[in-house]
């Protein structure tokens, strides 16, 4: 048609009074064999009228057909709307996505093996969309590695109609990677609030930003067409250039939509003004957990948060840790955030998942997933379905249901401590607590922890090789995981580990001997607080020193301490003075000292305390500290480890050659409280290090030298 003409082959409408065209119109420039992507998250920011009217058009004329279909977050609501309009035999020959489950009538499809369909990860989409607008080949990443969409495990593959690879491994540098395939965009359906006659697209009224901009981009840069449906239009350049979020040269078509339920900011919800940012909401509690499986699980799974954790929530299970952090008044002291690009505030639940109130920032989700995939989080709390004997987890297929992974494995893979949620058992599980102690009133019909699971969204070999911490929480028990499998951890009170926890489990824990008994706080009905902001805040010697006795450590955890009076002082040098007395002898000590802060009159008593203790009991010291402000502020005359390394060697190195020699080297560690047990040996080392400046060592030879003297460690 002329219309389809124009979209494809005239880019600049500069004699076109404006780019507003009809619903009808509008989708006729999807032509059959296309690739249609398509914008929103979830329940949020859906293009329904594009998706409903396109829908129709195939049901009337039998065109567009052999469709693929592009998307992430996979806009719906679980029924016939959002990408369910295309859900008919015929007009889809392929899908594309990161989660079905919003959209049950595409999902069918696959089920039916109709359709080719594959399942990648929803960081991968977005990236996926940037490679294709800047004509690369892919997004290349480790991400994925181990799971179902892995090659070695089927390549994200569906069913068995689909054939073709779409994910391909890749080794660099001698380390195997994943290249998730760029895919051209043929027409893009967006959804935004308003737009000018130049097709400038603002969002004002939107919950999330979701990938709308990767896709326009990656549509326009494909030689696509990009279609936006918006809710109204304002004059020529008068939109706020900085409120601009898809500029007008990326657009082709704008669609203002009549009809308000498709104009609603969620499938679930007309508007909500703190989801936009318009204005805060008052600063109330969420709702109070009753006691029961959720809350069991969410009190010990919050007891992991630490301050300024910056933290992922995922849907369902885990998404009681927020009520637990409201009720326990520690909100302030982390940084929630979504998947689709929030960070701050708190998140809505259940259906309306992604947006949030009172939030902070609010960024493209690819831009999100940069910040995940490069380990910004320091902790995330995700839900489990299925557990295997090595630690494997599978959320994303079960039986005849299919959901995705969504952002599961990028978070689950790329987070330094990774909690999983959910009932040790499922199917009507019934519980309560009687004096501190949990009762199974009525035991869930399906085990969770399996011998095979169908299939893996969570690698625990990926998770080893990373050294990440990875915790299994239920409400009658914790695994950790290790090497040898998965370890019991903590048992509740009241629980039998032979009657309540290994009959419901298809395989063996390992070390059940070691098990210990869970924090009886964690039942505590009486209605008072967990005391976890004490425990954040406060300098509890009891919750931050651990020693290891194998390495003869120990560790320090002093992050977000903030000493204000003499008698935490006092408190700290009573808990160093007893450890040290029990113990016997001297042991090496590494203290983390990120966030912490002292009232500046406390600060002389500090270092004396720290002082006199690191001369009687340490045998070496290792300090971690963040920014210049509290070596400054706090921690001067304590030796660091490596934050301030730099400097003592340019201390040494007066005439600013560069080098220093050895014994300015061994002065060095010994100001960095590393811990030399023969010099012989320190001389040997450093003759080994300086073969290019034959005595003499630069900086970048001292760190190598450290880890030759310190590889046990």
């Amino acid at each position: 048609s002329m219309l389809v003409q124009i979209f494809r082959t005239q880019r600049r409408w500069a004699t076109m009074r404006h780019k507003v065209v009809s619903l009808e119109d509008a989708v006729c420039a999807v032509q059959s064999g296309d690739t249609v992507g398509v914008g929103g998250f979830v329940a949020q920011n859906a293009p329904e009228g594009l998706l409903r009217k396109l829908g129709e058009r195939y049901l009337t004329t039998g065109e567009p057909k052999d469709l693929t279909v592009f998307f992430g977050g996979g806009p719906g609501d679980s029924d016939t709307k959002g990408i369910s309009h295309l859900g008919h035999e015929g007009m889809v020959k392929r899908a594309i996505g990161a989660h079905y489950g919003q959209c049950p009538k595409l999902a069918e499809l696959v089920l039916q093996n109709k359709i080719e369909a594959y399942n990648i990860p929803l960081g991968a989409v977005g990236r996926m969309l940037r490679a294709q607008a800047a004509h690369q080949p892919g997004f290349l990443t480790s991400v994925g590695i181990g799971t179902m969409v892995d090659p070695a495990n089927g390549g994200g593959k569906l069913n068995d109609r689909t054939k073709d690879d779409i994910v391909i491994p890749l080794d660099v540098e001698g380390k195997r990677h994943l290249l998730y395939k760029s895919q051209p965009i043929n027409v893009a359906f967006i959804r935004g609030t308003t737009a000018d006659a130049n097709g400038n697209i603002s969002m004002e009224k939107e919950s999330l930003f979701a990938d709308n901009f990767a896709l326009a981009m990656a549509a326009h840069n494909s030689g696509g067409c990009v279609i936006v449906q918006v809710e109204r239009l304002a004059e020529r350049n008068t939109i706020p250039a900085r409120r601009v979020h898809i500029p007008g040269s990326f657009v082709d078509a704008v669609v203002i939509s009549k009809r308000p339920d498709e104009n609603t900011q969620s499938y679930f919800t007309d508007f909500n003004p703190f989801w936009a940012g318009q204005i805060k909401a008052p600063q109330e509690e969420l709702d109070k957990l009753p006691m029961n499986v959720r809350k069991i699980i969410a009190r010990r799974s919050a007891s992991e948060l630490r301050v300024d954790d910056i933290v992922n929530l995922g849907i369902g299970m885990p998404d009681g840790v927020a009520n637990v952090a409201s009720e326990e008044n520690i909100l302030p002291y982390i940084t929630l955030t979504t998947e689709p690009g929030i960070f701050g505030g708190t998140g809505a639940a259940g259906r309306d998942f992604g947006p949030a109130s009172n939030y902070e920032a609010i960024i493209d989700m690819s831009a999100q997933f940069d910040f995940y995939n490069g380990g910004g989080l320091t902790i995330a709390f995700l839900g489990m379905a299925q557990v295997s004997p090595v630690g494997d987890i599978n959320v994303t297929r079960f039986g005849n249901k299919l959901t995705g992974p969504g952002g599961f494995i990028d978070i689950s893979q790329c987070t330094p401590t990774v909690v999983f949620c959910g009932s040790f058992t499922a199917g009507g599980l019934e519980v309560k607590v009687d004096k501190g102690k949990l009762i199974i009133v009525k035991e869930g019909r399906n085990k969770k922890f399996v011998k095979t699971i169908q299939e893996t969204s969570f690698s625990a070999k990926q998770a080893i090789f990373k050294k990440q911490r990875v915790l299994y929480v239920t409400e009658r028990c914790v695994f950790e995981l290790t090497p040898k499998g998965l370890a019991l951890k903590e048992v509740a009170p009241g629980i039998s580990i032979e009657k309540h926890i290994l009959p419901h489990m298809d395989f063996m824990p390992v070390n059940i001997d070691q098990a210990r008994e869970m924090d009886p706080v964690i039942f505590d009905t009486s209605g008072k607080r967990m005391g976890l902001k004490k425990r954040l805040t406060d300098l509890d010697f009891i919750h931050r020193i651990k020693y290891s006795r194998e390495k003869n450590t120990l560790l320090i955890d002093l992050s977000g301490v903030i000493i204000t009076h003499q008698w935490q002082i006092d408190e700290a040098d009573a808990a160093l003075t007893e450890f040290f007395k029990t113990v016997g002898k001297k042991a090496h000590v590494v203290a983390n000292y990120e966030r912490f802060d002292c009232r500046k009159s406390l600060v002389e008593n500090w270092t004396e305390m720290v002082q006199r203790h690191e001369t009687e009991s340490y045998l070496s010291a290792t300090r971690c500290v963040n920014g210049t402000f509290m070596r400054a502020k706090v921690l001067n005359g304590l030796q660091l480890h490596r934050s301030t390394a730099i400097e003592a060697f340019q201390q040494l190195d007066s005439d600013q050659t560069g080098y220093i020699d050895c014994e300015q080297s061994y002065t060095l560690f010994k100001k960095m409280g590393r811990f030399v047990k023969d010099r012989e040996d320190f001389n040997r080392a450093f003759r080994t290090v300086s073969v290019r400046h034959p005595g003499k060592v630069s900086f970048q030879d001292i760190q190598e030298l450290d880890r030759i003297l310190h590889r046990a460690e």
